[in-house]
């Protein structure tokens, strides 16, 4: 099956404003000037059609935080769909989520603590809208906004919801998130041969064009593209043409 290569570029939010985190460390954090709502703007002009954006303060906090910013950012969005995450535990917050414009909904700690949560979700909401979001520390998942550690691997937490139909997982090496040192390629590309049904998304260490282009060669299928973007090591227009 041929698949179009999708890049997705990437919007962290802390108190309503744009940053940026390395390694996921909340002490280690660069505000931009640009807000979310005018990100979303800019990508939507060059042609992205989905962007991901991160409720880092939800994510800390277990609960969604930023509903009033993601409402703004989906009105100015255009033809693009936000793809969020961060703090979604429960029903109510995954309601709220999508009444607030969520296209695409990103679940890390919920599956891999509360799978059963899980599983209802992808069944109440299907696998169109359902993003397993798989955060890896030295090979398991965190969770918690990357605050707690499991014992899960990918292959734990793939294996237990493709049965149920999942076919969209962000997977991101943290040691390489926000370090712009270039992706691991290697694991994304044995998962993505391991779990051909399931769209993986490259997330973490993309430094520059090269990068992006190499995803693309070794046939995966999404990367996010985030820091490299803001710290001006990638345009806007490399990344539209590379599209």
């Amino acid at each position: 099956m041929s698949r179009r290569f999708e890049i997705i570029p990437a919007i962290d939010i802390i108190d309503g404003k744009c940053v940026r985190l390395s390694q996921g460390d909340y002490n280690a954090k660069t505000v931009y000037d640009a807000s979310p709502v005018d990100m979303v703007k800019r990508f939507a002009d060059h042609g992205f059609t989905r962007i991901h954006a991160v409720d880092l303060d939800g994510a800390k906090a277990g609960r969604p935080c930023n509903l009033s910013v993601l409402e703004k950012m989906a009105s100015a969005s255009g033809d693009a769909r936000i793809e969020w995450g961060g703090g979604i535990k429960t029903d109510d917050d995954m309601r709220d989520c999508v009444n607030a414009g969520c296209a695409f909904a990103v679940i890390g700690s919920v599956a891999a603590k509360q799978p059963e949560l899980f599983d209802r979700w992808l069944e109440r909401y299907g696998n169109e809208m359902m993003v397993l979001g798989a955060d890896l520390r030295d090979g398991k998942v965190a969770v918690s906004g990357w605050l707690g550690d499991t014992d899960i691997t990918i292959d734990g937490i793939v294996g237990r919801f493709l049965p149920l139909g999942l076919t969209q997982a962000i997977v991101t090496d943290i040691s390489r998130d926000g370090m712009l040192q270039g992706p691991s390629f290697d694991l994304y590309t044995e998962i993505q041969a391991k779990y051909p049904d399931v769209d993986f998304t490259v997330s973490g260490g993309i430094s520059s064009l090269a990068d992006v282009e190499k995803c693309a060669e070794l046939g995966l299928r999404r990367v996010i593209v985030g820091k490299a973007l803001y710290e001006g090591r990638v345009t806007l227009n490399e990344l539209e043409k590379l599209c």
